[in-house]
């Protein structure tokens, strides 16, 4: 692992004004606090076409989607923001992921993901703050070999849970976002010390 662990922050959104893009950003700044390199990226600036196995047979992987695996494969974890859809998680997510996860020659199964940690996060407008999607995308991490930390962070509510300049502003919220980010940097500080 790099001196500095570096972690990669995203949310399963492109909608400008997303609530997750929010907790996205909340939670960069929290992972910082917490000493920690962060790289926030949109999956706006990678646009992928829905995955076709044709497609990848005659053009190959897209430029975007082979940008956002590296960027993946650059970073020690990720911290996702995933919105949720009719009690999953959205398609963007999935494909960003699944076009992340194709080999490319020479390269084993899955490479761009393994050993990473990450931990998973959702902002919701219900009371129940994506709970229900966050069991999807924590299997879905899962099987592709990446350990999530069995803390989450859901923000119910959460129209009214950040402030204009975007900010957390329930002491609840900005306090379980801190445990969180406290936990990824103790997991991936352990892991240094294992690899040492």
């Amino acid at each position: 692992m790099n001196a500095q662990p570096r972690v990669l922050v995203f949310a399963g959104s492109t909608r400008s004004g997303s609530l997750n893009r929010k907790l996205a950003r909340a939670a960069a700044a929290a992972l910082e606090r917490h000493g920690l390199a962060v790289t926030l990226a949109d999956l706006r600036d990678y646009p992928m076409p829905l995955y076709d196995g044709d497609l990848e047979a005659s053009a190959g992987m897209p430029e975007s989607a082979r940008a956002f695996k590296s960027l993946v494969r650059t970073h020690d974890a990720l911290a996702i923001a995933s919105p949720e859809y009719n009690g999953s998680f959205a398609a963007l997510l999935k494909n960003a992921i699944d076009w992340a996860t194709r080999p490319e020659p020479g390269e084993p199964r899955l490479a761009a993901f393994q050993g990473k940690k990450a931990v998973i996060m959702a902002a919701s407008p219900s009371p129940h703050g994506g709970q229900r999607g966050l069991r999807h995308v924590r299997e879905l991490l899962e099987m592709i070999h990446v350990e999530t930390l069995p803390a989450q962070l859901t923000v119910g509510s959460a129209a009214q849970a950040f402030d204009t300049e975007g900010a957390l502003v329930r002491a609840e919220d900005r306090a379980a976002l801190d445990r969180l980010a406290e936990d990824l940097a103790r997991a991936l500080d352990a892991g240094r010390f294992a690899a040492a």
